[in-house]
């Protein structure tokens, strides 16, 4: 989930993506803040139809996607036929928007990739999102919107404090949702995308652009107006269209989804996402174990636990008190790593399924680890207990 106000972290913005786009093995080397969305809602490639895949773009005006006639460039005018065919919508409509289409030279120096590798710090990721002006943001949030998140929480089984840390850690509760035109940042990256080294970035985005398209033509959205990050991703919880159109939820039920208007909207959104993607009501975010000093060389990455309470016994895993019940014994655990390079560190803990569903929202163990430990820091100012 993306947004401008993390305008200095961008050289990482490519690794994030992957929170909302294909499947991808799971990256620690992303150390600044979320730019999604999850696929996001992330940001995931949630099922996008929209696989024409020119071998050369045809270069766009600065101004737009058009040829000097006044017609969409070749690319783009198969990327409208494409569309038209695969999402049903009318080409008519789909050419139309194209042709309303900007580029914006900002978005893609925004995610132009860095040449310098800047080393990975989990300390410093950590205290810009768990931080007082978010821990207070959000225990009045939680507050003023008790009632939604009881209701999601019953609904869904998502623990109220981690729906609130991920709105906190996106957008801080809406104060910063992007003022990019959705339509021009998704246009930009879709067909004059600036990681040529990665062409699979662009055919992610053109998906992305579908799934804009298909929800105007639905009426979901105006993709003419719609505004959020530079990489397209909308609302208080950041969600980019394809998990919009996937994921998000009528939480006030007034018959429409408004994850930019609708607090209730964005929290129910949040909560039915990760669900979809494998939360487990009643389990912690981490399990109430400490691991060995060497178990970093267990560590598999990915999306998904992979071993069992078992397995981290062998390892030297032990058990500590917690107040959860001795059932994520019963789940696939992983182990997660949040190294930090510049003060040669390395904290080690152990996810459950809970973990990895937020990983979901967002590709990094930093993300979903500040979050569950935002959530911690807000439920201990509303009631002095532990979420986890």
């Amino acid at each position: 989930m993306f947004n401008p106000s993390r305008i200095l972290q961008v050289a990482f913005v490519t690794v994030l993506l992957g929170g909302c786009a294909a499947p991808q093995t799971r990256t620690t080397t992303q150390t600044t803040g979320p730019q999604h969305s999850n696929p996001a809602p992330g940001v995931e490639s949630n099922g996008g139809t929209a696989n024409n895949n020119p071998t050369a773009s045809v270069p766009a005006s600065r101004s737009g996607f058009l040829t000097r006639n006044g017609v969409l460039t070749p690319d783009a005018q198969a990327y409208a036929r494409n569309v038209a065919q695969t999402r049903h919508v009318p080409l008519a409509h789909v050419e139309n928007l194209l042709k309303q289409a900007r580029y914006n030279v900002t978005v893609a120096r925004l995610m132009t990739p860095s040449n310098t590798r800047v080393r990975r710090s989990w300390v410093t990721y950590r205290n810009r999102f768990v931080d007082p002006v978010r821990i207070k943001a959000g225990a009045q949030f939680w507050r003023e919107h008790r009632a939604a998140l009881d209701s999601a929480a019953q609904q869904y089984g998502v623990s109220q404090a981690i729906i609130v840390a991920i709105l906190g850690v996106e957008t801080i509760y809406g104060r910063n949702t992007g003022s990019f035109r959705t339509l021009d940042a998704l246009a930009t990256l879709a067909f004059r995308n600036p990681d040529t080294a990665r062409p699979e970035r662009s055919q992610m985005f053109r998906d992305q652009l579908a799934d804009l398209i298909q929800l105007d033509n639905r009426h979901e959205l105006n993709a003419l107006t719609a505004t959020g990050s530079f990489a397209g991703a909308l609302g208080l919880p950041q969600f980019m269209p394809g998990s919009l159109l996937r994921y998000a939820v009528d939480g006030n039920n007034d018959g429409k989804i408004d994850l930019s208007g609708s607090v209730d909207d964005a929290i129910m959104s949040v909560a039915n996402f990760l669900r979809q993607h494998g939360w487990v009501p009643g389990l912690p975010v981490f399990a109430p174990v400490d691991l060995p000093k060497d178990a970093a060389k267990w560590v598999k990455g990915g999306l998904e636990p992979t071993y069992t309470w078992s397995d981290l016994k062998g390892f030297g895993a032990k058990t500590r008190p917690s107040t959860f019940a001795d059932t994520w014994k019963l789940h696939p655990l992983g182990i997660v790593d949040l190294p930090d390079e510049p003060r040669n560190t390395l904290e080690l803990r152990s996810g459950t399924p809970n973990f990895f569903a937020i990983t979901h929202y967002n590709r990094s163990y930093f993300y979903a680890a500040s979050v569950a430990d935002l959530a911690l820091a807000i439920s201990r100012r509303i009631s002095g207990t532990a979420p986890y």
